[in-house]
């Protein structure tokens, strides 16, 4: 497929199954076997798994990992090993660097890559693709599109450690009879929405007048699903992506009820947090809360600071009145902290997320 005339050219890498092909590089003596990567607590989820247990009981990413026992108790079942999984990622993105100049991580496994102007993409995506499997035994897949979303939804249609060219129109011919979640950041909420709209395909979702989405779902979504229904992305590939806040997260064993319990997990969190930023140079002006109840309820609360900070003194008294203000209705399931608005970044309002992609929402400072 010539790409000759595209604006841009963005390809998107997604390392296979990348957390059990590590382990599995490591115990060679369970290829062909299901594996799965994921913790042994009862609320554990699973981190990834192979694409043997993928076919024979459709264990996936996020999954639970209880959920995930249940289906396949005879897989191979391996808790993460992170740092293992950082060194290897050190490798693959050296890789991806060493090559294109242009490169924004995402993630231990994935990345995109700005391919504009270079005389052959799919040659040195082919070449980046033989370095990765030459130096780390792994494989990965790869979309190449004119934008960012369609190279990530081409990624998928080539796994595992394929390669895969597509235009916008031949996507829109592709994936214009499927349903609108086939977008990333379009998740079930949305898709039952639409539903009610009689909006069930991607196409019916791009032919959709503007204006009325617009009036239905706010000025700003509205007319990024209508963007989105007709695939049209122009989100810039950047070398750097941008802190926007650090937090850390403690989902219970088991729902925790008990003021003190909850205070006192607040309280490691926040000596752990503030340890992280000063380890990293952060500090931040917004100090904020996350509680999930058991009913799934989520609740954010903030405060901001005149001067930034990463001082546990200064983050913890304000952490723990904002926990004892909300002091949480129901046994909480998930608490956490996090400090956003760090100094040198520009005052900015929350922006709007889908509601159904794993993203941690800012909230306003003050």
């Amino acid at each position: 497929m010539s790409i000759a005339g595209w604006k841009r050219t963005i390809a998107h890498l997604d390392m296979d199954a990348f957390y059990a092909s590590v382990e599995l590089r490591r115990h060679p003596e369970l290829r062909g076997k299901p594996v799965v990567v994921c913790g042994s607590g009862p609320r554990a989820v699973v981190t990834t798994a192979s694409y043997e247990a993928r076919k024979l009981a459709g264990i996936h990413s996020a999954m639970p990992a209880a959920v995930a026992r249940r289906r396949l108790p005879d897989a191979v079942y391996i808790p993460p090993d992170f740092p293992a999984y950082r060194e290897a990622s050190a490798v693959v993105m050296e890789v991806l660097r060493s090559n294109v100049e242009i490169v924004e991580v995402v993630g231990l496994d994935e990345a995109y890559l700005d391919l504009t102007g270079i005389f052959s993409p799919k040659a040195t995506m082919r070449r980046i693709k033989a370095e990765i499997r030459e130096l780390t035994g792994l494989t990965c897949s790869v979309g190449i599109a004119e934008s960012r979303l369609l190279a990530k939804m081409t990624s998928e249609l080539g796994k595992p450690n394929g390669m895969v060219v597509v235009s916008r129109e031949d996507a829109l011919a592709r994936f214009g009879g499927g349903p609108p979640g086939v977008v990333p950041g379009i998740g079930p909420k949305t898709v039952e929405r639409l539903e009610k709209l009689g909006i069930t395909t991607l196409a019916q979702l791009g032919a959709w007048d503007r204006g009325d989405l617009e009036a239905r779902f706010g000025p700003r979504s509205g007319a990024w699903l209508h963007a989105r229904g007709n695939l049209l992305d122009d989100t810039p590939i950047s070398v750097t992506r941008e802190t926007k806040s650090q937090s850390v997260e403690t989902t219970f064993d088991v729902d925790v009820a008990e003021p003190a319990a909850l205070e006192r997990t607040l309280y490691e969190q926040t000596e752990e947090l503030c340890r992280r930023l000063k380890k990293k140079a952060l500090e931040g002006r917004s100090i904020g809360i996350k509680v999930r109840l058991d009913d799934w309820t989520n609740i954010t609360r903030s405060h901001s600071v005149e001067s930034p900070t990463n001082d546990p003194e200064v983050v913890w008294p304000i952490a723990l009145e904002l926990l004892r203000e909300y002091d949480p209705p129901r046994p909480v399931r998930l608490l956490g902290v996090r400090l956003a608005s760090f100094a040198g970044e520009e005052d900015e309002a929350a922006a709007a997320v889908e509601e159904d992609e794993p993203q941690l929402r800012l909230a306003l400072p003050g």
